[in-house]
């Protein structure tokens, strides 16, 4: 079958696409209209924790829909209690408000935020955030994206985003006044080119934000449900937010994310929060499937070995072709081009037969799934290795 037989004009033009339809994903691997297979290390962008299509989420989908599908988010269903019941547990945060997009539980958490400054805060409603972060395409979680693109797109935005600086206390604090309610971040900013605030700066500003009474937003929509080798990032640092965003892995490929949060900090009123899909059991079906397998013993073990050879793989061509660092956590991590080619480097994978994402001019972005193995680690590695070596002024020691 050919491009041709797909009538791709029908959908929006929102983004640059290749002339490439995919029609079949297992694993670390997808396959397209013409039968070509793609060595994934994309997965959604972090979204498919546990590969394309892997049989749990199937058969959990499957077994789902001929039960109950949605009853509407004005009644309990038992799916969606356990799936709290388990978030709350592994979270150590009360309660949990299911959505369908990060986006849209960081818009929560934004509110969340705003309602609780109302009611205990003198009406404070600012929210400190950081230049490179990015929360979402909403308007509210565009307005506290620090993503220069962002900037001079659907004005006016929505005021009161404060910008600090990523590992700079400093300007966090320059950034608290009287309409300060919170501080929000991602523990790695991914789309920023995976730039990782250090386990100290956030301990720094667990302490802060409990020594001016503020609330800690943690948006761990890409580092949350195993990324970085703990269920949550926040344990390798040994802090606990106020409130908590997950998406991305939290569903495993469905439309399913969620806003956590301690008892203290839930302040919704009955028709504050709401959505039509929101905690439907046949999405959240797929998310007990999730944590069902990376909760199991030695998963997330795994995932921190599997980082570490990924690190070393990408440290080993860094120093191979003369490049820069390699950045990130377990299985989330970047590797430096030090110049402006990685939209080109990316393109040559792609017709290699690996996917890889350009999220800055010189950073390439590595999210492949939780379970890769081994081999595909290598696979990627020697692809990277022929496209560096074949790149024009190639340095190779």
């Amino acid at each position: 079958m050919t491009l041709h037989n797909y009538a791709t004009q029908a959908l929006m033009e929102i983004t640059a696409r290749p002339a490439t339809v995919f029609v079949k994903g297992e694993g670390s691997w997808l396959w397209d209209h013409r039968g070509k297979r793609y060595l994934d290390f994309v997965q959604g962008w972090a979204v498919n924790c546990l590969g394309h299509s892997p049989m749990a989420i199937a058969d959990a989908i499957s077994q789902q829909a001929r039960e109950l599908i949605t009853p509407s988010p004005a009644y309990y269903n038992d799916i969606a209690i356990a799936l709290a019941v388990k978030l709350t547990k592994l979270s150590g945060l009360d309660e949990v408000f299911f959505t369908n997009c990060g986006a849209e539980a960081n818009e929560g958490a934004i509110k969340l935020a705003r309602k609780y400054g109302a009611l205990n805060c003198d009406g404070a409603y600012e929210i400190i955030t950081f230049d490179g972060a990015f929360h979402g395409r909403t308007l509210a979680t565009m307005s506290a994206s620090g993503k220069k693109a962002f900037e001079l797109l659907f004005e006016p935005k929505v005021p009161g985003f404060p910008k600090a600086r990523l590992n700079d206390l400093a300007s966090v604090k320059r950034c608290i006044g009287p309409k300060t309610v919170a501080i929000m971040l991602e523990p790695i900013q991914g789309e920023a080119g995976v730039l990782p605030a250090t386990d100290q700066f956030l301990r720094d500003l667990r302490s802060l934000t409990k020594e001016h009474g503020l609330l800690l937003i943690l948006d761990e929509i890409q580092t949350g449900i195993g990324r970085t080798g703990k269920m949550f990032h926040y344990e390798h640092v040994g802090i606990k937010p106020d409130i908590l965003t997950l998406g991305k892995g939290l569903g495993g490929g469905v439309p399913l994310a969620a806003l956590l949060a301690t008892e203290a900090a839930s302040s919704f009123a009955h028709g504050d929060q709401g959505g039509t899909f929101n905690g439907n059991p046949l999405m959240c079906a797929a998310g007990l499937a999730v944590l069902a397998a990376v909760s199991r013993k030695d998963f997330l073990g795994s995932v921190t070995e599997k980082g570490e050879m990924l690190t070393a793989s990408l440290a080993k061509l860094a120093k191979r072709y003369r490049l820069g660092e390699v950045r990130g956590r377990g299985l989330l991590q970047a590797l430096a081009l030090g110049k402006p080619v990685a939209a080109e480097v990316a393109a040559k994978a792609f017709e290699a037969g690996l996917l890889l994402n350009a999220p800055r001019p010189d950073t390439l972005r590595f999210m492949p799934s939780l379970t890769l193995t081994q081999g595909e680690i290598e696979q990627m590695a020697a692809i990277l290795d022929e496209i560096l070596g074949k790149a024009k002024g190639g340095a190779q020691h």
